[in-house]
């Protein structure tokens, strides 16, 4: 299949760079200070170490980390075969924000948006080169997290990506699954939409209930874990496809919300073994999502016209501990789709039943 033929280039890929990267003379940046393998690749240092002090509070996995790799797909995904592929990866959501923002799907993006744009402008950078190497850095805060490999070269977006490109909460399976598989040159499978949704487990919605502002996908927003995979599978109540909750399904978990996409992905025969694959398995959640959110960043590019700058991305901290039921929670409350393959074993926390707390904007 098409995704293990990726799977295995990307790993190809990584080693041939690997060895190279080690044979390869370095050059000194001209900061003194930093040495890479490309020139080029000697101002993301600037970059980084600013965005991670002044945007990221000190290299955290915070509200506006998160918000920076939500940019990221809203930015890459808007590409469709259908419409000739131009777009994608572009930076177009933010040198045409004023279009892309009005988008429905894209409401509240214009915050990080507007906190991005003077570090754009200050270090003459394009906003698509910005944009997923932020998202990548954003990502490096998070334990347990992988490494995404990042390509510099995105050139000026000249026009703004069309409306109706990016999926909703409150979209079918079926409207989610065509969506991505019309997403540049050739498009996504299914099992790499559910890799993709991987990003959930550090996020919090906004929009989706305004009047629950910040509420996170899963228990533990501030890390890379398996626990989003887990508690999607967990009995929950849909509610309406309309009105405030639209696009919401009521969580097991207390202070948490469950999109109805991701609810139906969990129990959808197309999707529900891969997403139940997941739980507990923090190798594969690691080394999928970075092979999803490189082919999301490369979309309407040409990698080989690119230049590698991995080595400047942080490497995140490694995250071990097993996934768990929250607290009353058990075996029993899951309802499992994947007929197929036994629903993995866990431990409850001990406890009683504990409300989780909003993510806080720092900014």
């Amino acid at each position: 299949m098409a995704f293990k033929t990726l799977t295995a280039l990307l790993v190809v890929v990584g080693s041939i760079q690997a060895a190279s990267a080690a044979l390869t003379r370095r050059v000194a940046c001209p900061d003194g200070v930093n040495t890479a393998t490309n020139a080029a690749c000697c101002s993301l240092f600037a970059v980084r170490d600013d965005i991670q002090k002044n945007l990221f509070d000190n290299a955290q996995c915070n509200a506006e980390a998160h918000e920076s790799l939500r940019l990221v797909f809203h930015d890459a995904i808007a590409i469709s075969n259908k419409a000739g592929n131009v777009g994608g990866a572009d930076g177009s959501i933010m040198k045409f924000d004023s279009i892309e923002t009005g988008f429905h799907p894209n409401i509240g993006l214009d915050e990080i948006i507007n906190l991005q744009k003077p570090f754009v402008a200050k270090h003459n950078i394009t906003p698509g080169d910005f944009i997923h190497f932020a998202g990548i850095v954003a990502l490096s805060n998070c334990p347990g997290a992988p490494q995404v490999p990042f390509f510099l070269g995105r050139p000026e977006p000249t026009a703004a990506a069309p409306d109706g490109l990016v999926p909703e909460p409150f979209h079918s399976v079926d409207q989610i699954l065509d969506r991505f598989a019309d997403a540049g040159p050739v498009g996504f499978e299914d099992v790499e939409v559910v890799w993709a949704l991987s990003a959930h487990s550090i996020a919090a919605a906004d929009d989706v209930d305004p009047s629950v502002a910040g509420t996170p996908f899963d228990s533990t927003p501030f890390m890379f874990d398996t626990q989003f995979f887990l508690e999607t599978q967990l009995a929950g109540t849909t509610f309406p496809g309309s009105g405030s909750n639209q696009g919401e399904v009521e969580s097991a978990v207390k202070g948490t919300m469950r999109l109805q996409s991701d609810h139906l992905l969990a129990r959808d025969e197309r999707t529900s073994c891969e997403w139940q694959s997941f739980v507990n398995n923090p190798t594969k959640l690691h080394d999928r999502f970075s092979d999803v959110v490189l082919k999301l960043t490369l979309l309407g590019h040409d990698q080989s016209t690119m230049v590698d700058c991995t080595e400047v991305v942080p490497v995140p901290q490694i995250l071990t501990s097993p996934a768990f039921f929250p607290p009353t929670l058990s075996n029993k409350n899951v309802e499992q789709a994947c007929q197929g393959t036994p629903f993995p074993v866990l431990r409850t926390a001990p406890g009683p039943a504990t409300v989780v707390p909003p993510v806080k904007k720092n900014l």
